[in-house]
């Protein structure tokens, strides 16, 4: 198979904190080069993941040039190649960022409303499209992971978008939000959803971390509103992520088993945690079955 390398300049400006007139942005340049597969817009011109996967395994430089604003600079062929050449590594613990992103021709902004378009059930068919888009940019946010009881939550730190639409209220004395601190700012958690190893639904050669909000209304903090909107009875949505590298995950979202966005989940802590082992040895806990092709990564540029 013939690959073609795929060269990208990137600038990326940042406001500077407390800067004056005369410095508003600072300037990075990232440079990366990707190998990846020939492939056309039929599905019969996609590439076969697992010769992709054998020919170019990606190595541990690799993944450490994989960066939130790289990836919205690809197409969404060249997102999914990336992820099929990933493993699902260890199920998170504890709290992550999180942001959705768009591929390169892909407009940056989510409209759930357009995508479920009349396929709600019950009560979701009254509710406004800006309603829905609410929900749909703070699902993929901030998480807490609780690995021992395989349970997620999503950090949400201001309420009123959800006040806003009537989709939440302080729940009274009976039914208390549910509140945590994280990096000295209270967050309410919201949207419980169970974690478990299955198949991916891009990729059958091996397990993905799943996080599957189908069951919410059975689960500790469930409130029906606005939690519902999440679950079988809702958008039966259904996220899959698998390890770039330590504390980094790439992920995909489903509305009942139709893909809708990538994400991003991170947390600084465990990168730092498990960079050193990583990058000298190129592996880590797999949680979840890692198929039969035998998944490397290339440490000789280390």
């Amino acid at each position: 198979m013939h690959f073609k390398r795929f060269a990208i300049a990137l600038v990326a400006c940042a406001l500077t904190a407390g800067c004056g007139q005369e410095e508003k942005r600072k300037k990075q340049e990232f440079e990366i080069d990707f190998p990846f597969a020939p492939y056309g817009e039929a599905y019969s011109a996609k590439p076969d993941f697992a010769a992709l996967e054998h020919d170019h395994p990606l190595s541990v430089d690799d993944l450490y040039r994989i960066t939130p604003e790289l990836l919205s600079l690809l197409e969404q062929e060249q997102v999914d190649q990336i992820y099929a050449r990933l493993s699902a590594g260890p199920i998170p613990d504890g709290p992550y960022e999180g942001d959705l992103f768009f591929p390169r021709g892909i407009s940056g902004k989510l409209r759930l409303s357009e995508v479920v378009g009349g396929g709600l059930k019950g009560l979701l068919v009254n509710v406004a499209g800006r309603k829905l888009d609410a929900i749909g940019e703070i699902l993929w946010k901030g998480k807490v992971f609780y690995r021992d009881q395989r349970l997620l939550r999503n950090r949400i730190e201001d309420l009123k978008p959800l006040k806003r639409v009537g989709l939440v209220d302080d729940g009274g004395s009976t039914n208390p939000l549910t509140k945590i601190e994280v990096g000295g700012h209270d967050q309410w958690l919201l949207f419980p959803a169970r974690l478990y190893c299955g198949q991916s639904l891009l990729d059958g050669r091996r397990e993905s971390i799943i996080i599957d909000y189908a069951f919410t209304d059975e689960l500790p903090g469930y409130r029906r509103m606005p939690d519902m909107m999440a679950g079988r009875d809702g958008f039966a949505i259904r996220d899959e992520i698998r390890m770039v590298r330590p504390g980094f995950y790439l992920g995909r979202a489903y509305l009942d088993r139709a893909f809708v966005v990538n994400f991003v989940l991170w947390n600084d802590q465990a990168a730092k945690a498990g960079e050193a082992e990583f990058r000298r040895t190129g592996q880590v806990a797999e949680d979840c079955w890692s198929g039969t092709q035998v998944h490397r990564l290339d440490v000789a540029a280390q």
